[in-house]
């Protein structure tokens, strides 16, 4: 038996939840900005999937910080994604923060896992109709 076999958790699937204080007004933002289309609902929730993974947003009295990435997003072309975004309505952050500085609203993050492959990565970071703080990022091979 491998360490695995004995910890439930190495084989579990990660599901990321976000708060929305107005589940309605989040609905659209998905739809209207991100075109994501909720899979399933149940009375105070919603339960979106991409690629074999899953989010859902739930409705939450308490507000999100947003001062940190609840949930990223990894794409192919990162360029492609953000100008779509941006013609849907989507607003980026503008980062300038020492070693972290967005151009137009992608920044160049040097390193990656490396487990991943990747020499670095290109990140962009936008918020939510909930204040939740969403990034999407493109490996850079």
């Amino acid at each position: 038996m491998d360490a695995d076999d004995r910890n439930p958790l190495a084989r579990a699937r990660v599901a990321t939840r976000l708060p929305a204080q107005d589940l309605d007004r989040a609905r659209r933002f998905y739809s209207e900005r991100l075109g994501l289309e909720p899979v399933d609902e149940r009375p105070g929730g919603l339960l979106y999937r991409c690629q074999g993974t899953e989010f859902a947003l739930f409705q939450s009295t308490g507000a999100s910080p947003g001062t940190f990435t609840q949930m990223a997003l990894q794409v192919d072309d990162i360029e492609t994604a953000v100008a779509e975004l941006r013609r849907r309505g989507v607003v980026f952050e503008e980062v300038d923060v020492p070693g972290l500085r967005t151009k137009d609203g992608i920044a160049d993050i040097d390193g990656n896992y490396p487990s991943k492959g990747a020499r670095g990565e290109r990140g962009a970071w936008f918020r939510d109709s909930e204040g939740n703080l969403l990034g999407i990022g493109a490996p850079v091979v």
